[in-house]
């Protein structure tokens, strides 16, 4: 056997690097100290009592709550997959980008998939819902409640009777709005919710919390087909951890044990702050946000104020400037991330999240003395 050479990367050879940086986006947020020295605990085994014991405080009262490894997307995926068969009606509510990717998976597996259209910075009434329910007769309704990608904090009351009133699930994306502002999975009658680990909750991203209500298992369970994915699979994934009843759990996946300290913490700083005084910290930032915006003479790309997420900012780009320059004076001169636009918004709004513990009016001023610094040095079209 004749012996190969193979000289190491020199990139590899250089310590790592990373800088800090003020995580002002629409995610990820910055992760506290606390959180971040929980994730550095020891990996132990996957299946060991103590990481089943972590991931039993991860877990709520619904039987079948648990966290995807994975992001947000894979979540979405999670509902879908499980949720919707070959040849089924989808229904995709698209205020957003996320609308459009849930629409796009759900084809993926062979749906039969319709939308409903928001306009732009604004949202669908309870009788645009039931118009199309009524109309294409979906087993699974999707919506996103915060739609980080416009801004938009969309109603849900009623939208479950509605849905169940035609025999279909009510799937709900809270990834930007869980923790930030009011919701009630049980109260509102939705039947799969998930969330991401990265925003308000201000873990590293990775872990997507997702729950499914009884009547959305019921129909999960009793599908004529296995779900497109082993990874994602509902049936698997309640064993793992441990939310099928069963006395034992069968090895699925190796999970992420680091990833569920660190969000295993993050639900506890949660825990420790309130529920209730975590929404009324963000809307309570937000409207000192929009309040500092207006005094400049910014504009809000959610005209409607009861529309307006308080977790993700959409700001109109101001006439006569590159958003891009904008973005890239911010970064470079503050050491701050602020975005544009995504999707139906790409090139009409910069983005500002002010998630979790990134939700203060300090960093609401820091934030607007740099979009103030960015418009006095980056260059305004004269047309």
């Amino acid at each position: 056997m004749s012996s190969v050479s193979v000289p190491p990367p020199k990139c590899l050879q250089k310590p790592l690097v990373v800088p800090h940086r003020y995580m002002f986006g629409p995610g990820p947020s910055n992760v506290p100290p606390r959180i971040l020295k929980a994730g550095a605990n020891p990996v132990i085994g996957h299946m060991h009592p103590e990481i089943f014991e972590i991931m039993s405080d991860i877990k709520t009262q619904n039987s079948m709550t648990f966290a995807v490894s994975g992001t947000g997307h894979a979540a979405m995926e999670c509902a879908i997959f499980n949720t919707v068969e070959g040849g089924e009606s989808v229904l995709s509510a698209v205020n957003g980008i996320w609308g459009e990717r849930a629409a796009e998976m759900a084809e993926r597996i062979g749906a039969t998939v319709n939308t409903i259209v928001a306009p732009p910075g604004g949202f669908l009434t309870n009788a645009d819902i039931e118009q199309a329910l009524s109309k294409h007769r979906p087993v699974v309704f999707f919506l996103a409640h915060g739609e980080s990608s416009t801004g938009v904090l969309h109603p849900l009351d009623g939208i479950a009777e509605l849905c169940h009133k035609y025999n279909c699930l009510f799937l709900v994306d809270s990834v930007a709005s869980m923790g930030g502002t009011p919701l009630h999975m049980d109260q509102q009658g939705i039947d799969i919710l998930y969330t991401g680990s990265q925003k308000v909750l201000n873990a590293p991203p990775g872990t997507a919390p997702i729950s499914f209500s009884e009547r959305a298992c019921q129909k999960i369970f009793s599908r004529r087909t296995k779900p497109v994915s082993f990874f994602l699979d509902l049936g698997w994934l309640a064993n793992y951890w441990g939310c099928d009843g069963k006395p034992s759990r069968l090895y699925h996946h190796t999970g992420p044990v680091t990833a569920f300290y660190s969000l295993r913490e993050s639900l506890a700083v949660l825990a420790e702050e309130g529920l209730e005084n975590s929404w009324e910290r963000h809307h309570k930032v937000a409207e000192y946000f929009h309040q500092g915006l207006e005094s400049m003479g910014l504009k809000l790309f959610v005209k409607e104020k009861k529309a307006r997420l308080p977790t993700v900012t959409t700001i109109i780009a101001p006439h006569g400037y590159d958003w891009k320059e904008i973005t890239a004076y911010i970064m470079k001169t503050h050491n701050l991330e602020i975005s544009g636009g995504l999707g139906p918004s790409a090139g009409l709004v910069l983005r500002v999240g002010l998630m979790g513990c990134n939700s203060s009016k300090d960093n609401v001023d820091m934030v607007l003395a740099a979009l103030r610094d960015a418009l006095k040095h980056c260059h305004k079209s004269k047309v």
